[in-house]
């Protein structure tokens, strides 16, 4: 009864050197785009993919916006599914637009020295964008000079040469999130909205317009806890700013506590 079976075991795969790949930027995020984005989804949840791309590319408006340079993004969703933002700050560097937008390797804030604070996810974000997207154009204005950079699904496809503009100074990310991997996406406006009221509640003076409608928070924390309470506050609201902190404080006659 306890003799050793005489079944044999299954052979182990062969691992082999050609079982050894190396993958390209583009094929990393887009086999992998939970370690950029989190999980894809449809825009159902708040927290789908969708959300964080159009969060990437405003981000590093928002650093431009930390920097003292632009105090103005437009965002623009269409019924089609496309996104544009469009910030009033630096621009990027007209020679490195094609390597900020698909070089992982390539970014500006890998140091302290032009982003004092940075939100932006450094050196990837616009990176995962641009891999996540069926079409990608990114456009870089500085100082009376344009460049162009057009990508489909990462694949760089157009280069412009600097040309002259009468533009102003800023950054220009147009996307549309790839429908083979977001499947049936839609944006839910609601969620975008909440989005963009947090964005101006956290940058006091920033003008954040979303589809023309213009988005503006004076008072930044303090404003948003106005607008939040459900009660008449027991003594006046605390506001507390510094250069890197900001806290708001107060209570109510309600039971709980809410944060």
């Amino acid at each position: 009864e306890n003799e050793p079976s005489t079944t044999p075991e299954p052979a182990a795969a062969a691992y082999k050197e050609e079982d050894i790949r190396t993958l390209d930027w583009r094929e990393h995020i887009r086999l992998r785009p939970g370690m950029y984005i989190g999980k894809l989804g449809d825009g159902t949840h708040s927290d789908d993919g969708i959300y964080v791309l159009i969060k990437e590319v405003v981000d590093n408006s928002i650093d431009e916006f930390n920097m003292g340079a632009g105090k103005r993004i437009d965002i623009t969703l269409t019924e089609a599914g496309e996104v544009m933002v469009r910030d009033s700050g630096r621009g990027i560097p007209l020679f490195n637009v094609n390597e900020v937008a698909s070089d992982i390797n390539t970014g500006g804030k890998f140091d302290d020295k032009n982003f004092k604070k940075s939100v932006g996810l450094n050196g990837v974000g616009l990176k995962a964008v641009n891999a996540l997207s069926t079409y990608c154009h990114v456009a870089s204005v500085r100082d009376g000079k344009k460049v162009e950079v057009e990508f489909e699904r990462g694949d760089l496809i157009r280069q412009s040469e600097p040309i002259p503009t009468d533009e102003p100074n800023g950054t220009l990310v147009r996307f549309t999130p790839d429908p083979t991997l977001f499947q049936n996406y839609r944006f839910n406006q609601e969620f975008v909205e909440t989005m963009v009221n947090n964005y101006t509640y956290l940058n006091a003076g920033l003008q954040l317009f979303y589809n023309g409608r213009k988005y503006y928070s004076r008072h930044g924390l303090l404003d948003l806890l106005r607008e939040n309470m459900t009660n008449d506050p027991l003594y006046p609201i605390i506001h507390l700013s510094g250069e890197d902190i900001e806290v708001v404080l107060t209570h109510t006659d309600q039971y709980g506590e809410e944060y």
